[in-house]
């Protein structure tokens, strides 16, 4: 073969892979609402019953689960990643410093409904679409919006603690390191705001927000972003958290155990908990979805649900980049 031919044609392969390469990644399979309609026909049924019986038994489960979704999605995309157990070998996400404070009762309600399911149809139902649907139907037993989740996930292939670090945002961090993670990650401005609703249920440590209330400045003991009397009692409530640190606080403490948008009423007249609450209060970015949000709850749901299904298909892995876990804490092999 002539040199010249023999150049061009290799010049020609070379130029063909990465074409073939992407036409590979358009062939991954897509998440769809009907992923499991033939090979897991009662998915959604098991997992509904066990959320419910989850969240009855243990209230504080849906708090829980949501945020072990944040935590999931935020790192790598939302692959169950943050379930996977550390070995001797290896120090995984959940043991991470920011994931060690994680409740368990995410974890537990994700293990239940795996299960169950794994009785119904082995090997079938990733261990990502079940803490995605799992997350999507306690906010609704909750009193919060529904939105869709297509299926179709698999479940990561790895999980580092090193990987953790700056990619989930602090309540310590001032606004601009808040924004420039969510921005990372294709979220707007008021789609981090709509998502910080989510702290309409839960806790906080008292740890985590100490630094505020406690020896502020010479001139208060507290922020003043605080409600005086408010600060005062949460001096009073978490006095104690050094010799105890799971002492904790609800994030809305005037509807703690509904999904609603009191959150936002709260931030606005110095009931939030966090640093990280007081910015969105005053950040003139973020100021004005608080103020919608506050008075209208409808417009939070609807941007609460939209944002929630953008998050749920975060760097979701298909096809070959992931597997189907037997469990949800160890890899396959």
């Amino acid at each position: 073969m002539a040199p010249r031919l023999f150049l061009l044609l290799t010049l020609a392969a070379l130029l063909h892979y990465p074409a073939a390469d992407a036409q590979r990644r358009q062939r991954q399979p897509l998440l769809t609402t009907a992923y499991y309609r033939k090979s897991c026909p009662r998915f959604e049924q098991i997992v509904q019953d066990t959320t419910t019986n989850k969240q009855i038994s243990s209230p504080t489960t849906a708090a829980a689960t949501l945020r072990l979704f944040f935590h999931d999605c935020f790192v790598g995309g939302c692959d169950a990643s943050v379930l996977v157990s550390s070995t001797r070998f290896s120090k995984a996400e959940r043991d991470a410093d920011i994931n060690l404070s994680l409740p368990g009762d995410g974890f537990d309600v994700v293990v239940r409904a795996k299960t169950a399911l794994e009785l119904a149809c082995p090997g079938v139902v990733s261990c990502a679409d079940i803490l995605a649907v799992a997350t999507r139907n306690l906010v609704v037993m909750m009193g919060g919006p529904y939105y869709t989740v297509k299926l179709g996930r698999k479940d990561s292939l790895t999980s580092h603690a090193s990987d953790v670090e700056g990619y989930l945002p602090r309540p310590t961090m001032s606004m601009n390191q808040i924004i420039q993670i969510f921005e990372s990650k294709g979220f707007s401005v008021q789609e981090m705001v709509a998502l910080s609703g989510a702290h309409t249920i839960g806790f906080s440590h008292c740890k985590e927000f100490s630094s505020i209330l406690y020896n502020y400045s010479r001139a208060s003991e507290s922020d003043p972003a605080y409600y005086f009397e408010f600060a005062k009692s949460l001096r009073n409530a978490c006095a104690d958290y050094k010799k105890n640190p799971t002492l904790s606080v609800f994030n809305d403490v005037m509807t703690p155990n509904k999904f609603d948008n009191m959150y936002y009423s709260n931030v606005r007249k110095g009931l939030g908990l966090l640093s990280s609450d007081h910015a969105l209060s005053s950040d003139p970015r973020t100021q004005g979805y608080v103020e919608l949000y506050a008075k209208n709850q409808n417009a939070f749901f609807q941007a609460f649900a939209r944002a929630m299904e953008k998050l749920s298909v975060y760097g979701v892995k298909t096809g070959r980049a992931g597997e189907v876990r037997r469990r949800c804490d160890a890899f396959n092999n």
